[in-house]
């Protein structure tokens, strides 16, 4: 097992706080190998591997599913000695009511509690009904390009070579690992793709028209970047003979979301200093999953470098935006504390730097601004403004 030292280093801090540390991400993100790798740290820290218990809950174990009761004295009888037990549990949306039992487990046993999951039902009300204030929800992505780096350590190319293969094949830890053709690599994602729509989605939603809610996902995917709205693809839908209502619509990106399939990011009024709840922009959990689906063109690629650039500053704990500095858009304001930092991505200079320098100097105030491009000969500095090679860029520790 690669480490992925931003994670561990995430749960070490959190280790035996009182509170339910909750992994979440799309499926095949690389939870299940952070929990085995938080079981081999405990070990090393001299934790006795009786007092660590690893679990994982599928849906293949049992038939006839598992209540919280059963989860919960499942749980309680291993638990036979003394001392603070470490309990990883994997996949817990699985079992109906797993709130109660892990609430249950925080209050009557002397356990450190870490659970994954990676559809709706980790992320429902329940949650906040029986865990309010007793738990911390750490977002897992796809590997960075830092992590994919160390991943494909037995490579001999250069970074910038590498982030080629990034682009076009995406961060799934699977594909990473292995010297996969194009082809190959995206019917692995194609299946990680499939398993998320049917089991996390169609299924537990009970989706009986799947051509049209299919056609909904690929429309999204089409449109990775770009300000849509749900009257938008109800019209477009309704261009290609087809009727599905708005709020079906609603209820469908909500479902993507909750499955980590894709991520919502808000406008930023620049000058009202507000979140505007109109015309956000959605980004893929990973970008490989455009092109298992759509195939990969290279004039697909300016449209997913913000995609990319989006999910770095996410993973440095940033919260997110589109900026809207009256009629100018910035791609990205990142937020995080008292620190804030502005991004414009382009694939190519010097054909587009005059637009995007013009638009961050706009901005009246002195936090740090970046043009991100592939452009190779780009680097430097106008009028305050860093431009960024993406490979320096997502290997910077900079912001």
């Amino acid at each position: 097992m690669i480490p992925r030292p931003y994670y561990l280093h995430l749960l070490t801090t959190y280790r035996d706080i009182p509170l339910v540390k909750i992994l979440a991400g799309i499926r095949r993100c690389g939870k299940s190998t952070l929990l085995e790798l938080l079981r081999e740290g405990l070990i090393k820290d001299g934790i006795p591997a009786d007092h660590i218990i690893h679990l994982r809950y599928t849906s293949e174990d049992f038939d006839d599913g598992m209540t919280d009761k059963e989860m919960y004295r499942g749980i309680k009888e291993t638990m036979t000695g003394e001392g603070r037990y470490y309990l990883l549990l994997d996949e817990v949306q699985e079992v109906s009511g797993w709130e109660k039992a892990v609430n249950s487990l925080l209050e009557n046993a002397d356990a450190d509690i870490y659970v994954t999951g990676s559809n709706s039902k980790l992320m429902s009300s329940e949650i906040s009904t029986y865990l309010s204030g007793r738990y911390l929800t750490i977002p897992v992505f796809t590997l960075s390009f830092a992590e994919y780096l160390s991943f494909k350590n037995f490579d001999s190319r250069n970074p910038r070579e590498l982030l080629s293969d990034y682009l076009r094949m995406g961060g799934f830890p699977i594909v990473a690992l292995g010297s996969f053709d194009e082809r190959a690599a995206y019917q692995i994602v194609e299946g990680i793709y499939h398993s998320v729509i049917t089991g996390d989605i169609t299924r537990r939603h009970h989706i009986t028209n799947f051509d049209l809610f299919n056609r909904v996902v690929k429309y999204v995917i089409e449109n990775v970047g770009k300000t849509f709205s749900a009257n938008a693809i109800v019209k477009f839908l309704k261009s290609e003979g087809r009727a599905l209502s708005v709020e079906s619509v609603y209820n469908y990106l909500e479902w993507l979301e909750k499955a980590f399939v894709i991520y919502r990011c808000q406008r930023y009024d620049l000058q009202g200093k507000s979140v505007l709840k109109t015309q956000e922009k959605f980004y893929l959990g990973d970008s490989s999953l455009k092109y298992c689906i759509m195939g990969f063109n290279p004039k697909s690629v300016a449209a997913m470098l913000e995609n990319i650039v989006y999910f770095e500053l996410r993973r440095k704990g940033y919260e997110v935006y589109i900026g809207k500095n009256e009629t100018k858009e910035i791609d990205f304001v990142a937020v995080r504390r008292d620190e804030r930092i502005y991004v414009q991505v382009c694939r190519s200079l010097p054909e587009e730097s005059d637009r995007e320098v013009a638009n961050l100097l706009e901005i009246r105030d002195h936090y740090p601004k970046y043009v991100v491009t592939l452009d190779e000969l780009a680097a430097g500095n106008i009028n305050g403004v860093r431009i960024v090679h993406l490979a320096d860029f997502l290997l910077s520790k900079d912001y």
